[in-house]
């Protein structure tokens, strides 16, 4: 079976927990939303913090809402960047990854894990899923067609009924393979 599944490019962002935000931008702390982003609920924030690693530091914008945990979440290019190892893992899943060092206007965080390359994955509505036959933690193959073909295989799909159908890759992938926010991929299920 095969279907058409949209495109998201996630570059370089934070996830912060209320504890992390208070410290770096005082207590009571809201974040201010840019735009709402594709999945509901979820947005980019105005804010921004600085993310300092043994060779480097950038500049990475905030996503809300808060979460439970802190997350950084990077591309490969930029772990080399940072100088921190970048290891590639579901979202959410931080148990033994990096910590780094976090700045914002108010103060400063160390995170003792948190930094991750996020694995590419596919976010569907339970009503989705159920009508496409999709399971959660099923992994898939997705074709980019065009001038710099690809096939990603060991996509995985997560379904929850808080989420909309969307994929997510980062940045070096879109990159290698010439693909922008909103492009349809095919999505092939063995």
């Amino acid at each position: 079976m095969e279907f058409q599944v949209p495109v998201g490019v996630s570059n370089k962002h934070a996830h912060l927990s209320r504890e992390d935000l208070d410290a770096l931008f005082g207590q009571g702390y809201e974040l201010t939303v840019k735009k709402d982003l594709s999945q509901p609920g979820q947005y980019a924030a105005e804010e921004r913090i600085e993310v300092i690693g043994s060779r480097s530091s950038m500049v990475m914008r905030i996503l809300g809402p808060v979460r439970n945990n802190t997350q950084i979440e990077i591309s490969t290019s930029d772990s080399f960047a940072l100088g921190v190892d970048g290891i590639l893992r579901e979202s959410g899943n931080i148990a033994g990854t990096p910590g780094i060092l976090l700045r914002g206007p108010e103060g400063e965080v160390e995170i003792k894990e948190g930094v991750i390359v996020a694995a590419r994955h596919i976010h569907f509505h339970c009503d989705d899923a159920e009508k496409l036959g999709i399971k959660n933690k099923q992994k898939v193959k997705v074709m980019a067609a065009g001038p710099r073909a690809t096939v990603f295989e060991e996509v995985i799909c997560r379904v929850d009924p808080s989420f909309a159908l969307d994929m997510h890759i980062d940045t070096d992938e879109a990159n290698a393979a010439g693909i922008k926010n909103g492009d349809l991929l095919q999505v092939i299920v063995e």
